[in-house]
């Protein structure tokens, strides 16, 4: 397919598109125009190519996926899809001829703010993965006009602004006003009499909003499928009511504009509050609602009889976000196609399916009833009665047990539990590795696995290489396609191959040569966005993902401090240089996760204006985390930080990320480290820490007393006490004050050391000094890094979604020869 751009044809396709839009000559354009110009000519050939993949669709008639997910942490799309057109190379020397640097263009292109973390860029993998794979799917989430927010660092604080991606417009997308549905909130329920004696459920009162979706296409690598992520906006369906604000009600001719706003401008809106909340709930069951009308409606043009639905649609809620979906197909089932509640029930469980992807129980969502029914009352009365026929299946199957209602209701203590809703209403419950998911059959989940087994399965994450490996890392591609051939974009096990060059010198030269022009261009964007120079020959240790304590971002900087302790009292010292980069985005009202970022920055502030050390630690923070910067850290890293506590972190894909650019681990046996793990071999990343049965275990006996630790190892004692003397806050003892506390306070509440940071202290010290250790061993180190790209076969999130489709969605390939 790498005939589908001719140079010449481009350019003129640029040139007039130039002219078109801005009335310019290209020479006279700026990169942006540039950027909106060639991204419009790349979309018109993928338009072809999208319509004949929706005439596939029509004419094979297959069964499609739904893949519902309240972010997609999609990047940016043009390098992405020239990648997956085959014509990146094509296009970048057509460029250069009109002295254009691809590069620079591509820099022009905002990250789409409709997900945060890896949560949304595994959903964005997964597409990928469909549309590669062949196999006909949507993405159904929200056009956030903000994002979750743009991340400023301001004398070291977290600041967040909004994240105006769309300021410009966003060339890869389509309204499709044809589509348009309406959602409703609130009102009253009332019941009617219908002319067969069935009772009619009549929704009045209602705050309404019209639903517009905007398509944007999601290419297969070189195969011609272009899949959909559907991204719902908001508009009123009154554009403005004029008659209410001639009569001085501006409140009410201002309503529906306000609901609509709101419901589209940020991600994760701020929950501390009541309309927190409620708006959290509102997005969800807006794009659930809108999604599924869709659905329903695009099935409904081909086939008549809405009782074969779920041999056509599979629905896969990723999370508990959009797990509404059940209650919100069954009020369809039944208020509208006129089905039956046992019909519908079959229909909805045979059609619906749930990945549970964290063991969190704070991230396990429960809606107050209160809010729940005053703003969804219809599909409050569905839950109800879902409820009741489930807490009736409990007591047939275990007469007299309360204690299992209690844990099992879908209902229960002024709460509505959407997992519980998500388990009961669906056919399939997935965890995402294989230690998430025994942990939720064992613990968790324990009572509705018992119950319902042939329910659950695990389904391990992973990640695309075309994008973290042949877009992100474009040197390595290249020289794993000299050595292998490039099978390995579509099939990411061939890397094995690669595993006799683990020792070859000259393989282990380039391989490393190519890692340290990464790192040298990891290093101009530090320069240019940080103002820190950091050299390309230290070790570069990097942790960037969400900022959460258990993934232990303040364990990693505690050592930082203990590291520039020692190198102050012995500056000669055995230690290689080493540059900690941090990237992590903390949710505003996560109050330990933004003083954790400030401790970051202040600990950097100190340690990189010290010449006592000599430049041996350099510590940077990495400014609005995202996948384009993403892709150049994982190109550039030596060190993979995997430091969670074990049995908290449910898969992890940026562990896989790191693997794949051939960085060693230093990690904890936790979510998919241990499946990495056993690809690589424990000789070739360096692991510590206490497993997940430990912690399991401390957690039950609550027997662990961090106050031990601090008073018996003087590490841990002389860096927790610079937490409180003013040592990183210019003297100010109270600034990092609620940190000491929470690691401190008493024995294993929720406020001390809850995640074991300092039980697991030691032995993440001397893990990072065996990694110092190595990392001077050349040749070791450089067949270290080479068996992790060759052991990160199974870590493509094409074998997971072969395993999605084998077990859970069945669907077919479609055929686009024909």
């Amino acid at each position: 397919m790498n005939n589908i751009f001719d140079k010449n044809e481009l350019k003129k396709s640029i040139e007039y598109n130039m002219k078109s839009m801005y009335r310019k000559r290209l020479e006279d354009a700026n990169a942006q125009e540039i950027f909106q110009t060639l991204s419009l000519a790349v979309k018109d050939v993928i338009i072809d190519q999208w319509m004949d993949t929706q005439r596939a669709m029509e004419e094979q008639d297959l069964k499609t996926v739904y893949y519902m997910s309240m972010e997609f942490l999609v990047g940016r799309a043009l390098g992405n899809n020239l990648i997956n057109l085959c014509v990146y190379k094509e296009v970048e020397e057509a460029l250069k001829e009109l002295g254009i640097d691809l590069n620079a263009i591509e820099d022009e292109e905002p990250d789409p703010a409709l997900g945060n973390g890896g949560l949304g860029r595994l959903a964005s993998c997964f597409l990928d993965s469909l549309s590669t794979l062949g196999y006909p799917a949507y993405g159904c989430g929200i056009r956030y006009h903000y994002g979750m927010f743009k991340q400023k660092i301001e004398d070291g604080y977290q600041v967040e602004v909004p994240d105006n991606w769309l300021k410009n417009g966003y060339p890869f997308e389509l309204k499709r006003s044809e589509y348009a549905v309406t959602v409703r909130f609130g009102g009253d329920i009332s019941t009617r009499m219908k002319d067969d004696g069935s009772i009619a459920f009549v929704h009045e009162n209602y705050q309404v909003v019209r639903a517009i979706p905007y398509d944007m296409p999601i290419l297969g690598y070189n195969n011609g499928v272009v899949n959909v992520l559907m991204m719902w906006d908001a508009e009123p369906v009154e554009e403005f009511q004029l008659s209410s604000f001639d009569k001085g009600d501006y409140r009410q001719a201002e309503e529906q504009r306000n609901l609509a706003k709101t419901l589209v401008d940020v991600l994760y809106p701020n929950d501390a509050n009541i309309f927190g909340k409620e708006l959290r709930l509102k997005q969800q069951y807006f794009f659930v609602s809108a999604s599924l009308q869709r659905i329903i409606a695009k099935y409904k043009r081909n086939h008549p009889d809405i009782r074969r639905l779920y041999e056509k649609v599979a629905i896969q809620m990723n999370d508990t976000h959009p797990t509404v979906a059940v209650a919100e197909l069954m009020r369809i089932l039944i208020d509208e196609e006129g089905l039956g509640w046992q019909e519908a029930w079959e229909i909805t469980k045979k059609t619906c399916a749930y990945t549970n992807h964290t063991i969190m129980a704070e991230a396990l969502e429960k809606w107050p009833i209160d809010i729940f029914s005053r703003l969804l009352p219809r599909i409050y009365q569905i839950v109800e009665e879902i409820n009741r026929r489930f807490k009736n299946e409990i007591n047939e199957k275990y007469p007299g047990d309360m204690e299992k209602v209690k844990k099992m209701a879908i209902i229960y203590d002024g709460q509505v539990r959407m997992a519980h809703l998500a388990i009961v209403g669906g056919h399939s419950v997935n965890g995402v590795a294989e230690l998430h998911t025994q942990i939720l059959k064992k613990r968790e989940l324990k009572d509705f696995y018992e119950m319902m087994p042939e329910k659950f399965s695990n389904k391990t994450n992973g990640i695309t290489q075309r994008r973290f490996l042949a877009h992100g890392n474009p040197l390595l591609s290249q020289w794993i396609t000299d050595h292998i051939g490039n099978d390995w974009i579509t099939n990411l096990s061939e890397l094995s191959k690669l595993k006799v060059y683990a020792e070859d010198e000259k393989a282990q030269l380039e391989f490393m040569n190519i890692k340290y022009k990464n790192k040298v261009r990891l290093a101009e964007y530090i320069q240019k966005h940080n103002h820190i120079e950091v050299d390309p020959r230290s070790i570069f240790d990097i942790q960037v993902k969400r900022l959460h304590e258990y993934k232990r971002q303040l364990l990693n900087i505690l050592h930082i401090m203990y590291l520039y302790n020692e190198l102050r009292e012995r500056p000669d010292m055995d230690f290689y240089p080493t540059t900690f980069i941090f990237g992590a985005k903390a949710a505003a009202a996560y109050e330990n996760a933004k003083l954790t970022i400030k401790l970051i920055n202040a600990v950097a502030d100190v340690v990189n204006n010290d010449p006592v050390i000599k430049g041996k630690i350099k510590v940077v923070f990495i400014e609005d985390y995202k996948v384009s910067n993403a892709e150049l850290l994982f190109a550039a890293a030596d060190v993979s930080e995997q430091i969670s506590t074990a049995s908290k972190e449910a898969s992890g894909t940026g562990n896989m990320k790191f693997m794949l650019n051939g960085a060693i681990t230093i990690g904890t046996m936790d979510g998919a480290v241990v499946e990495m793990v056993e690809e690589v071999g424990k000789e070739n990343a360096v692991i510590f820490g206490m497993s997940a049965d430990e912690v399991i275990e401390h957690e039950r006996l609550r027997d662990y007393d961090p106050m031990e630790i601090f008073n018996t190892d003087v590490h841990v004692r002389t860096v927790l006490t610079q937490l409180i003397n003013g040592k990183y806050a210019k003297n100010d003892t109270e600034l990092f004050r609620r940190l000491y506390d929470s690691l401190l306070n008493t024995k294993c509440t929720e406020f001390a050391d809850t995640y074991f940071i300092l039980k697991d202290f030691e032995a993440y010290r001397q893990a990072q000094e065996k990694m110092n250790q190595l990392y001077q061993d050349e040749k070791r180190w450089a067949k270290m890094a080479i068996l992790n790209t060759a052991c990160a076969g199974k870590f493509s999130s094409d074998r997971t979604i072969s395993e999605y489709v084998e077990d859970i969605w069945h669907l077919t390939k479609l055929d686009m020869s024909k």
